[in-house]
């Protein structure tokens, strides 16, 4: 568990902040207003957090274990949103659950992913070849 903190703050701490969005309280921003923020949101704090994911990994493994990527950067927080989903559903009182918000977290995923592959481990990978 210590190495998990070590090798991946970024990420824990992202995990803990949309704990705390996905079971807090939404602030009345205004932005509400606006048709789909809600699922922008979603699909950036997933996006964000698989990136930042890809970037932990990738800065400590040359020759990288394809099985543990996806199960940790496709897989777990697939899994991740739709536990988060479910608790909003089931333990708060202010916010319900929604699969269309699954469905935009899985979409951030999924992007955040490719953004990784194609943009972001050229980047990190750029002097080990």
């Amino acid at each position: 568990m210590k190495r998990i903190f070590r090798n991946y703050p970024l990420a824990v701490i992202l995990l803990l902040i949309i704990v705390c969005l996905s079971l807090g309280t939404p602030p009345q921003t205004g932005l509400e207003e606006v048709h789909g923020m809600d699922k922008i949101v979603h699909f950036g704090m997933y996006f964000t957090l698989t990136v930042v994911i890809w970037i932990e990994y990738l800065r400590h493994h040359d020759h990288p274990d394809w099985t543990k990527l996806v199960l940790f950067a496709f897989i777990a927080p697939v899994l991740f949103s739709g536990a988060m989903e479910v608790a909003q559903a089931t333990l708060t009182v202010n916010r319900q659950g929604d699969w269309m918000d699954f469905l935009a977290n899985s979409i951030g995923v999924i992007a955040g992913g490719a953004a990784s592959w194609f943009c972001i481990r050229p980047l990190l990978w750029k002097d080990r070849n």
